[in-house]
């Protein structure tokens, strides 16, 4: 039987953490002007509110696991 292959867009969106659970980027992060300097978007509130990784909304980890084959 062929190998199952993980959706190549879900592997850069999604990370799994030890405990099993799925996290996901927040919105607005892969911009530029997340990473521009003040001069250019005015300040950079938008780097500090938009921090990091945040959890996957449970009605969408069902989908999302089976993308990443798991």
């Amino acid at each position: 039987m062929p190998k199952n292959k993980s959706h190549s867009g879900a592997s850069k969106r999604f990370k799994v953490t030890g405990t099993g659970k799925l996290q996901r980027m927040q919105a607005g992060r892969k911009s530029g002007a997340a990473f521009a300097s003040a001069p250019t978007t005015g300040s950079r509130n938008k780097h500090r509110k938009k921090s990091g990784w945040v959890a996957v909304a449970k009605p969408d980890v069902k989908a999302a696991r089976r993308l990443l084959g798991r």
